[in-house]
């Protein structure tokens, strides 16, 4: 039996560490908050996020860092906002064993994916990501999953596919591990997006061209970071795009919506997509890249301009051939 340890008990750390759990591995998973923390041990469930989910029995909960060791991999399930200031913290640097990131989002004002804020901090061992179109709550119930999982070593990518996937959870390998994380960091922004237009009731077909042009924007911009076409056309990619940008259970496009209808900024959750939109603005005024669409959603969340005005920005574009 492998050991696995997850840190972040939020839905996403929580989903993949009941998932990971029912294949037959013991599971670590690490929170920050002790009271959470004891209400889950006392629960046997994460109240907070996915109260109708029960904990498989191999599935360990603490509060305690020094928990996680003697592992197999460790999976890090912290915001993107957050994970340097994390890895000050707390020293990863010590670990050997494979760290495999799976949060979303790409940090504000220098543009770095994890896997980069990581390198930055000084982490050496063996790197691999886990994204695409996956929400917490069903891979915690076991509902089909497909994932990308990027390692840039094949032997290990192959182990870690084999070690994390599960009967409902399918993880598929590559070595693109910018185009993964690229792909998982930029649909925020269109999600966003498409939650605006839904909201703002402009219709099913504005929807469509915007998704539509969207994945042309965000295929831009990460095939000039790096990443592959393949991987911006599969799951982590035009997978996860479609998924939320089509769900209201995705935290980006229900913001999306909120915003429109009620001019409500506020939110409770983690909302990548809000700090992702002026980072990704920034990346491709410094990579030449036009992405018409990732500004104007960066500048109705800077309130530099209204929904309406920036749907009349993006209609009045001088006229193109698609591309």
């Amino acid at each position: 039996m492998s050991r696995i340890g997850v840190i972040g008990a939020g839905a996403f750390g929580t989903g993949l560490g009941c998932a990971i759990a029912r294949a037959g591995h013991e599971v670590v998973l690490w929170g920050r908050d002790g009271a959470q923390v004891s209400r889950m041990q006392e629960t046997g469930r994460n109240d907070r996020y996915l109260p109708e989910v029960m904990f498989p029995a191999t599935l360990m909960m603490t509060a305690n860092f020094d928990e996680l060791k003697d592992l197999t991999a460790l999976l890090v399930v912290v915001p993107a906002q957050q994970l340097r200031g994390f890895l000050q913290e707390h020293d990863l640097a010590l670990y050997t064993c494979p760290i495999v990131f799976c949060a979303k989002g790409l940090e504000t004002g220098t543009g770095m994916l994890q896997t980069q804020i990581a390198q930055d901090q000084q982490i050496t061992a063996p790197m691999a990501v886990i994204s695409g179109p996956g929400f917490a709550g069903e891979i915690a119930q076991g509902k089909p999953t497909a994932l990308s999982i990027a390692c840039a070593d094949s032997d290990m990518g192959q182990r870690l596919q084999a070690e994390l996937s599960s009967a409902s959870l399918r993880l598929y390998l590559t070595n693109d591990i910018a185009g993964v994380q690229l792909g998982g960091a930029l649909k925020n922004v269109y999600a966003i997006a498409c939650g605006i237009v839904v909201g703002a009731d402009l219709g099913e077909s504005a929807r469509a061209a915007l998704l539509t042009r969207g994945f042309a924007e965000m295929s831009r911009l990460a095939q000039a970071l790096g990443a592959k076409a393949e991987t911006l056309a599969g799951l982590s990619g035009f997978g996860d795009l479609a998924l939320t940008c089509t769900s209201p259970q995705s935290r980006n496009f229900a913001f999306g919506a909120v915003l429109a209808r009620s001019g409500d900024f506020g939110t409770g959750t983690t909302v990548e997509g809000i700090a992702t939109a002026r980072a990704v603005v920034e990346l491709a005024k410094n990579h030449g890249i036009e992405m018409p669409i990732a500004r104007v959603v960066a500048d109705v969340l800077e309130k530099k301009l209204t929904v309406p005005q920036a749907l009349k920005t993006l209609m009045a574009r001088p006229l193109k051939k698609e591309s």
